[in-house]
């Protein structure tokens, strides 16, 4: 089966608004690893959902961030601070997977669920425009 473009697109803001929701549901139940794994999924698949919009591909996490900074950050279209918050993102999500004796706190967490949500706003924008 062939999806188009735009199909591809509203998948990913869907499924990245979704990962958004099971985040704030896992930070209310104290789950801050579980978060932290969750908010970064859902500005992968926002950006994911920007990069198909401009046919630019990129096949691995690190790609995608590369892209993101390449074409986005680098050139402009976006603030720095997104791309900080979106590779301290990708930090924490290796480190809630990955490492041993590290449990994320409220501290750590909570306050980047504001940043999120202002950076899925802002590809929305990008994305709509």
């Amino acid at each position: 089966m062939r999806y188009q473009k735009q199909d591809l697109i509203n998948y990913r803001l869907e499924k990245s608004s979704t990962t958004f929701q099971e985040a704030k549901a896992l930070s209310q139940s104290g789950f801050w690893g579980g978060a932290a794994n969750r908010l970064y999924y859902s500005c992968f698949y926002a950006v994911i959902a920007l990069l198909v919009k401009d046919d630019i591909n990129a096949s691995t996490h690190n790609g995608v961030r590369n892209e993101f900074f390449k074409f986005y950050i680098k050139t402009g279209v976006l603030d720095k601070r997104f791309v900080s918050l979106y590779s301290n993102l990708m930090s924490n999500r290796q480190e809630s997977d990955y490492s041993d004796f590290h449990d994320f706190s409220r501290e750590e967490i909570l306050p980047l669920f504001d940043e999120v949500e202002i950076f899925l706003t802002t590809l929305q924008g990008l994305i709509n425009r």
